[in-house]
């Protein structure tokens, strides 16, 4: 892997901070090697001031010399973003793209570019414990493979997937995951206010709640069904919680919100968008 690559970030947001964050983090290259655009000069700036990095307002500025070129921009901006950089990335480049929904045809066609790699990280990634999933097309070199990989652990974990249909699968499972454990977490420390906590106390509660348990599950390596029975004696009031869940179809409801977001993340792969989030 070449020593202190270049790479060309297109988009700005939360999630093209995170990298840039972690890519320093870890050292895989140096701030001036790391090139940022965006059409809003003043995010670009703020990015320059805050980690050293080249600012660019000009996309077709940005990836001269890439050795990865990242796609971090909303999905319904991917088309303004082909428009531009068709037939203009480097022969040698590497393209990364984080939109949702994009697959790895639609980029490669898009940019007239074979070497393509489509992952999907989550925004636990700026703290650095995030989860990447990526696919890579046959294009991609070996060292391109291993460059990409530096930059995805500097996120937290990653998975290298075999199909590229796990990527939306991921976009709605862990990608959407931290939305639905933040409503949760919000349901959870509301109940707790309700009878009669501080909030303070409640959010430490509930956050400690979930983190312990996360940990917990890791260590004891067993079925989480099997960690919910050791805590749930007969007639008991874990065994009352559950049974109002169950009767409310709280698993039928997470199943669904998965399969919506599993759907949608396809549906933004097609061409048919919608306001999404920007990364």
């Amino acid at each position: 892997m070449k020593a202190n690559p270049t790479i060309a970030i297109i988009g700005s947001g939360v999630m093209a901070e995170a990298m840039i964050a972690g890519i320093l983090r870890q050292k895989v290259t140096t701030a001036d090697q790391i090139c940022a655009a965006d059409i809003r000069d003043e995010r670009v700036n703020e990015l320059h001031d805050l980690y050293g990095i080249k600012p660019f307002t000009d996309n077709l500025r940005a990836i001269e010399g890439a050795d990865v070129v990242i796609l971090s921009v909303k999905p319904q901006r991917i088309e303004s973003v082909y428009t531009a950089l068709k037939g203009k990335i480097p022969t040698g480049a590497v393209v990364l793209s984080i939109v949702a929904g994009a697959s790895i045809s639609a980029v490669s066609n898009g940019l007239l570019h074979p070497a393509v790699i489509r992952a999907m990280p989550n925004t636990p990634a700026q703290i650095g414990e995030g989860i990447t999933v990526w696919v890579a097309s046959p294009a991609v070199r070996q060292d391109q493979i291993d460059l990409a990989r530096s930059i995805l652990t500097a996120l937290g974990q990653e998975v290298f997937a075999d199909e590229e249909e796990y990527l939306d699968m991921a976009t709605a499972l862990s990608g959407t995951g931290p939305a639905y454990v933040f409503l949760f977490m919000e349901a959870m420390i509301d109940a707790g206010v309700h009878l009669g906590f501080p909030r303070r106390i409640s959010e430490q509660l509930v956050a400690q709640t979930l983190r312990g348990s996360v940990d917990f599950f890791l260590g004891a390596k067993a079925h989480p069904a099997h960690l919910r029975n050791q805590v749930t004696s007969p007639g008991g009031t874990s065994a009352e919680a559950l049974y109002y869940l169950e009767k409310a179809g709280f698993r039928t409801a997470i199943s669904r919100a998965v399969w919506a977001a599993y759907e949608k993340s396809k549906a933004l792969g097609k061409g048919k968008n919608s306001e999404a989030p920007e990364k």
